[in-house]
């Protein structure tokens, strides 16, 4: 039991790592923090189609819901990291959605999407598409996987409109040889507050958030959303 409420005591505590965060003046990231132990071509790696979830059932439900609470119908959603499936609720009826991955034949599998991208961001991280094209921008436990997140995030807040909002979900879970060094030197809360951090340093948000939605803390994936709103 003891190791049970531990777990709720930090599922508590992500929600207050981004309240009032202080973060440092200069962008404290390095290069080696952003490299990985394989380097190399994402293309490569990512080249076989994996057609599977990449955290539990429990987690996926719970984003889910939490995406049926947050996205509105008739929303123009841009996915990035995008893969054979988004997450999205069935009965949620959304304007322009569009994936941006590196798997074309994943990408294609995708129901929910109007259309796609395959692109290595890694590589370019420039995004496809007009200045203030979309209202959300998801993306989905893959932020450890960019190596240029302040490009990235910069990208985010270029193409969101005015009051448009990022949701940046992460978990535990990765492909450990592609994660950045940063990432697997750190926990959880560490994690909510790094990402938060790309928000800050784009200046172009508001002060991001943190909503812990993990289902069931001890017993299945842990699921936090950061969420950046682009200022009006």
């Amino acid at each position: 039991m003891a190791g049970t409420s531990t777990l709720l005591r930090e599922q508590r505590m992500a929600e207050k790592v981004l309240a009032n965060a202080k973060f440092p003046d200069e962008w404290p990231f390095t290069e080696s923090d952003l490299t990985r132990a394989d380097e190399s071509p994402d293309t490569v790696f990512y080249e076989t189609p994996r057609l599977c979830y990449h955290i539990d059932d429990a987690a996926v439900a719970a984003l889910t819901e939490y995406y049926g609470e947050t996205l509105n119908d008739g929303d123009d959603v841009l996915d990035i990291c995008s893969s054979w499936v988004s997450h999205f609720p069935k009965e949620w009826k959304g304007g322009n959605v569009v994936g941006l991955g590196m798997n074309e034949f994943e990408l294609n599998k995708n129901e929910r999407l109007s259309s796609y991208d395959a692109k290595d961001l890694n590589v370019d991280p420039t995004f496809p598409y007009d200045d203030d094209s979309f209202d959300k921008v998801t993306c989905v436990v893959s932020v450890d996987y960019l190596t240029k997140p302040k490009e990235i995030f910069a990208e985010i807040g270029r193409v969101l409109r005015p009051g448009g909002m990022a949701l940046l979900s992460i978990s535990n879970r990765c492909f450990p040889t592609k994660a950045w060094n940063l990432w697997l030197r750190t926990n959880d809360l560490e994690h909510v507050f790094i990402a938060g951090s790309f928000f800050h340093y784009a200046g172009m948000f508001e002060p991001p958030s943190c909503a812990d939605i993990s289902p069931n803390p001890g017993r299945s994936d842990p699921m936090y959303v950061i969420k950046g709103i682009k200022k009006a």
